[in-house]
């Protein structure tokens, strides 16, 4: 169903259209699969009561007011006919000789299927556009909300600091060899892109379940403030990207999770919808309304929330949402819509007389939780008990399975799907999710016990032998407070039930023996005394006879013998569990040494006198000495996988030293690659590695310590420009360029990096580049010229080619270095944002720029200050070449090398300085180069090559994670 752009009352205002920007997470990266979190939080953080206001309100709602067309019914602020409905929710109602009536916002032909209330959301017929087999491309308007009070992409203020998302509208492609753009029409611009392929011989690429068995994909629905969307579908080139045969395409926006989305494009489920959450949007903030007289959240008992239609970056609302309070259910736009609906202590005492069931097969189900309707507290504490299974399971939210209720601690456990907790739903703010965990800490209600005693009639500790506690849960979305009941010490049971805490017989307690002598249980405590004729502390020791006190005295000194014997045996014991405990350690030592290849690093040193020279095996108790037993204040950095401590060696060399996390035994070989890739180097330009350290369970490798950070570090400043001139920078490439290909070429066996980017490279003191991390490295026999491998690398670095197929090549390097010739060019990322843009690939948009003849756009305006436009249109052109996507066409990195020393000797002659000894090299102008920038630009305005280019480059970046 296409839906066209409608037009509503004139007398909207539409200030809800200014821009906003917010602290939001946005559902980019994963898409529109990634569940959000969500808490709503107590009345006292971001919300405004209006009972004050409600109770002198003129609002009057006629009778006559029609509230459902068809099976669809509604409720105000939704109407039909005047003064049934808040301005921008008007609703026509149209009958059908052939069907039932059916229903449409405003006056247009946006169809509704039904309207949810209590959620905020209007249910639509999902927009559809299909492109015929045939067809090249396709553009068609999906839907147009201007001025209306209604979003594709709404997140709600739940607490002080916290949002979260209301709408899961999926934007899927159906079909083979397309591309779909999604378009603002109101700004003309393309706000996400997607590519349904099905490649040749790659099973991987197909979907079972698509209604042409080829593929999909899925657009990223993340807005900022769009209100008229455009869908475009474009064919792809089969030749060129080697695709098989072309179907027809489906474009679908509908309203499902993953479970659902395989009936929706198979066709297979037919009751699809597509979401709209509404809003007021009279005024942009609850704080703003509150005192108008348009303000919508009439009712006593209703709260306000602030709510934004843009989810990447919040900080101003757009409007606001009513709902009615806490233990409080109904209509919060019309006056006394908010009813009471929570359990009395009266009512719970009837919940009990009723006989509720309690247990779902092997829990026990407690009040305030229960399973029926008068069962539980209120509606946030129903649960589920699914009854098919075997054992019966209990359900919290119709999805998580409940292994215990603890009342005691306020929390429920509940069981891992998958490793994970799949945390979503529609529960308030008395519950508080854990993510990662498998554990629902909940309280009564979000407020102090002060407050809570106040009202009696919900107040849940009234009963005999209870008590309030007020409770406070942190978890990564703030701190929220509340209260739970329990019973009072000396009692038991359940805190929430009249009558429901017992006395406990502390004489009967197996636990523990809490009297020696004649035990009395009382109403919540006991009493302990001695019996006639003895006498001492009952409840600490048995009492002593009267008339014995000689046998008390033998007592003592049988008890101080004992205590000196037993001190003694104390003694004996530790000095023999030191010596265990230090004969462990040694043994663990030497399993590790063994387990992670050491005798292999000793014959290696044994064989090689190059590699004793310069590596070393440390032992672990060298290690903790030089890092004060790796005390926190000596960590340099934290990584994904590791951990750097700065060390002082006993000749006072400092040093850092990396530590692992993982103990993996891909890992661990990693480890050793590492050892015997540096062994094998001896380069003022590649950092050093003085030795490691093998008893541990977790290799340690020891360093040169570089004090100057990385590269990255000096390129990319948080907050200004980097300082890095463009002498040091071309230094820079020269230095990095050499030790590549000193790796490549000079070593005494060919070593590919693997791993070449801008964190790898580490600058001391004078900015001297020193390449770092060869952990991924890999040595090539002389005899071959490449490998094949897993792929590996760092997205924005990543060869193409060597993606595609699998095999590494010295060119693969070549590549990765050209990305950080770009980083040193524009100062930018390998992977980037601009405004009002999604993340790009710099090696994308740097490529376009040129096809363009635009070639200086991206350049860093420091470097077009210092640089002249003759060493700039050079080092573009050698950009270009490295960047290339067959590696064939690359220049090696001895050439890369070559030329750069010969475009940084040409810049030192013209300011008067001279190259320090070793830089000089035979001179290869650039400019006469077969790699010339003009042929570069000629071959990129080519048709063929941009296209293949492009597309390439669109497929690699979209899969980039946002």
């Amino acid at each position: 169903m296409l839906l066209k752009p409608q037009e509503l009352l004139p007398s909207i205002t539409p200030v809800w259209k200014r821009k906003m920007v917010g602290l939001g997470e946005g559902r980019g990266g994963m898409g529109l699969v990634k569940i959000l979190l969500f808490l709503l939080a107590s009345t006292t953080m971001g919300s405004i009561r209006t009972e004050s206001r409600s109770t002198n309100t003129t609002f009057r709602l006629p009778f006559s007011c029609q509230k459902s067309c068809g099976r669809i019914s509604f409720e105000y602020p939704f109407g039909i006919g005047d003064g049934c409905f808040r301005t921008g929710f008007n609703l026509t109602c149209r009958n059908h000789s052939t069907s039932a009536p059916k229903l449409f916002l405003g006056d247009g032909t946006i169809e509704v299927t039904r309207i949810d209330m209590n959620k905020g959301f209007v249910y639509i017929k999902p927009p559809t556009v299909v492109m015929g087999v045939d067809d090249e491309f396709k553009r068609a308007s999906l839907i147009d909300l201007e001025n209306w009070p209604y979003s594709f992409d709404l997140t709600r203020q739940t607490s002080r600091n916290s949002y979260s998302g209301l709408t899961l509208n999926r934007l899927d492609v159906v079909g083979c060899s397309a591309m779909a753009s999604l378009v603002d029409l109101t700004t003309n611009k393309t706000i996400s892109t997607c590519f349904s392929i099905c490649a040749a011989g790659d099973p991987s690429q197909y979907s079972e379940w698509s209604d042409v068995n080829r593929g999909y994909c899925t657009l990223d629905l993340n807005f900022n403030n769009t209100t008229a969307l455009e869908i475009q579908l474009t064919r792809l080139n089969q030749r060129e990207l080697h695709l098989v045969n072309t179907s027809g395409i489906k474009f679908i926006m509908f309203d499902a999770d993953a479970d659902d989305r395989e009936g929706v494009l198979n066709g297979s489920r037919t009751n699809v919808e597509a979401t709209l959450a509404w809003y007021m949007n009279d005024h942009l903030s609850c704080e703003e309304a509150i005192n108008t007289d348009t303000y919508a959240c009439v009712s006593q008992n209703s709260l306000c929330r602030d709510v934004m239609t843009e989810t990447m970056y919040l900080s101003n609302s757009s409007g606001y949402l009513c709902q009615c309070s806490a233990s409080y259910q109904g209509n919060p736009y019309v006056p006394n819509g908010c009813q009471d609906e929570s359990l009395t202590p009266a009512a719970a005492t009837a919940a009990a007389a009723n006989g509720c069931v309690t247990k779902c097969g092997s829990i026990d189900v407690l009040f305030p939780f229960g399973l029926e309707k008068g069962c539980y507290r209120d509606d946030s504490f129903a649960l589920t008990c699914n009854t098919t299974s075997n054992p019966p399971t209990l359900l919290f939210d119709y999805y998580h399975t409940v292994t215990n209720i603890s009342l005691e601690e306020g929390q429920l456990e509940l069981e891992e799907k998958d490793g994970f907790i799949y945390m979503g739903g529609s529960r308030t703010g008395t519950f508080v999710f854990f993510k990662g965990q498998a554990i629902v800490s909940w309280v009564i209600e979000l407020q102090l016990c002060e407050d809570a005693k106040m009202n009696t009639t919900t107040f849940a500790c009234g009963h005999a032998h209870s008590s309030c506690i007020d409770t406070t849960i942190t978890n990564d979305d703030g701190k929220f407070v509340g209260y739970r009941c329990k019973c009072s010490e000396g009692y038991q049971g359940n805190p929430y039930m009249p009558n429901g805490c017992t006395d406990i017989n502390e004489c009967n307690s197996t636990e523990k023996r809490l009297c020696y002598g004649i035990c009395t249980n009382t109403d919540g405590g006991y009493t302990c005394t001695c019996a006639p004729g003895t006498y001492g502390d009952p409840k600490l020791a048995p009492c002593i006879p009267n008339n014995k006190k000689q046998t008390l005295l033998l007592g003592v000194i049988i008890g101080v013998s004992n205590g000196i014997g037993l001190l003694l045996l104390c003694s004996s014991l530790l000095i023999l569990r030191r010596k265990w405990k230090k004969r462990k350690q040694k043994k663990t030592r030497e399993k590790y040494f063994h387990q992670n290849h050491g005798l292999l690093l000793q014959q290696l040193i044994s064989t090689s006198e190059d590699f004793t020279e310069r590596t070393k095996i440390f032992s672990l108790e060298e290690m903790e000495k030089a890092t004060n037993n790796f005390d926190e204040t000596r960590v340099l950095g934290r990584g994904g996988h590791e951990t750097v401590y700065k060390g002082i060696l006993s000749d006072q060399r400092v040093v850092a030293i990396k530590k692992s996390k993982n103990v993996k035994q891909s890992e661990i070989d990693q480890f050793i690659n590492e050892v015997a890739v540096l062994s094998q180097i001896n380069h003022r330009n590649i950092v050093k590695l003085f030795g490691c350290c093998l008893e541990t369970e977790v290799p340690l490798l020891i360093y040169e310590f570089i004090s100057n950070g990385t590269l990255l570090d000096h390129l990319h400043i948080p907050e200004g420009n980097s300082i890095l001139s463009w002498d040091d920078r071309l230094r820079i490439a020269v230095e990095v360029a050499g030790a590549l290909a000193y790796l490549h070429s000079a070593a005494s066996i060919s070593i590919f990096h693997r791993d070449v980017k801008s964190s790898n490279v580490l600058l001391d003191d004078h900015l001297t580049a020193k390449i770092s991390d060869f952990g991924s490295s890999r040595l090539i026999p002389l005899d071959q010229t490449h490998l094949i491998t897993g792929v590996q690398g760092t997205f924005g670095y990543l060869d193409p080619e060597y993606y595609q197929t699998s095999q590494l090549t010295e060119k693969s390097d070549v590549y990765s270095f050209g990305v950080i010739l770009l980083e040193l060019l524009t100062g930018k990322k390998p992977i980037f944002s601009i405004e009002y843009e999604h993340r790009l690939n710099l090696s994308m948009h740097f490529l376009q720029t040129v096809r363009a003849n635009r070639p200086f756009d991206l350049i860093d305006d420091l470097v077009m200050r210092e640089a002249t436009e003759e060493e700039l249109i050079d080092m573009i052109g050698l950009v270009e070449m490295c960047l290339r996507l067959k590696g064939v066409k690359r220049p090696t990195m001895k050439e890369v090398e070559d030329k750069l020393q010969n475009l940084r000797r040409i810049r030192l002659k013209k300011t008067g300085h001279c190259l320090v000894k070793g830089d000089e090299e035979t001179e290869h102008p650039l400019r006469d180069s077969p790699y010339g920038f003009s042929e570069v630009v000629d071959q990129a305005n080519q048709g063929t090559s941009r296209n293949y280019t492009l597309e390439k480059e669109f497929m690699w970046s979209h899969h980039y994670p946002r």
